[in-house]
This record gives structure tokens, sequence and C-alpha cells, in this order.
């Protein structure tokens, strides 16, 4: 229970609430963002943080973006002096009190075969499947190409 509060106060501070976070249950999923592509990029990454608030782990265990053909849960993770990049089959768990953060460089979604670019300003509907939560729809908001996090609303 302290342990969950800790977890949500921390991130009540560390970033603002942006109009596009999502309640989900027992989780939250705050700052999801994209960034912008070229026209004719095949690919892109998807992230948000989501936190759990409730007192059971949960898995993300799926993802689906209709302007992708492949929706992939990933993860990049440096091999010695390698960084590389590979499909989590399995999902990422959630921990329970906890947040696990979808970034540029970690965890994120790997949205392939684009059917076409991502737009800066322009969201574009992702769903994710919980293993416990279950199923919703959450807007990836796209940012600039180099963009690192959402950008603020004003």
């Amino acid at each position: 229970m302290i342990r969950t509060l800790f977890a949500v106060l921390a991130l009540s501070f560390a970033a603002p609430a942006f109009a596009h976070d999502i309640t989900f249950g027992d989780l939250q999923l705050n700052g999801p963002f994209a960034r912008a592509t070229l026209p004719n990029a095949p690919v892109a990454g998807g992230f948000v943080t989501i936190v759990n608030t409730g007192s059971e782990d949960d898995r993300l265990v799926s993802a689906t973006a209709e302007i992708a053909k492949d929706t992939q849960i990933h993860e990049m993770a440096m091999e010695g002096d390698v960084m590389k990049m590979r499909p989590l089959a399995d999902g990422i768990v959630i921990p329970a009190g906890e947040s696990v953060v979808l970034e540029p460089g970690g965890y994120h979604l790997m949205l392939m075969g684009l059917s076409g670019p991502l737009v800066e300003g322009e969201t574009v509907p992702v769903v994710l499947t919980f293993e416990k939560a279950g199923t919703v729809t959450l807007d990836l908001h796209i940012g600039a190409a180099a963009a690192d996090a959402p950008a603020h609303e004003h």
C-alpha cells in the first residue's frame, strides 16, 4: 500500500498530467507518444509510462496498431559493447505498486510495416492488451523526430 502510494506520488511530481493520460483499472498510462517519421519509413517506436497502482502484478501481453502491419513489444539492451533490440514474446511484467517506462533506448512498442508516416502533431491509436486489466485503446501523440518525451500541452 505504501509502496503504491510512493509510486503514484513520485510520478505525479515528476511529470505533468496530460489530457491523453488514461486510468484503466489499476493501471495508469501516462505520456503516450511516438516520434514523427519520414514519409517512407518502415518502422516507428511507441512510448508510454505504465503505473500499476494495484496489489497484483499485471503484464502487457500484446499491442496492435492499424497503421502498422505488425506491432511488437521490444526491448533494447546492451550485450557486451553492442546495443541489441529484441521482441519480448512474453510481454512486460508491470509489478504491483511500481511503474514501467517504455522509452527510447529501453522497452518500447515497435510499429513495423507502416502504411504511412507518423506526422508531428497528429495521433496514432494503438490497442494494448494486458493479462489482467484487459484491452484499452491509447492515442500516441506524435512529437518531433528526435523527441525523448511527449510534448507539453498548453
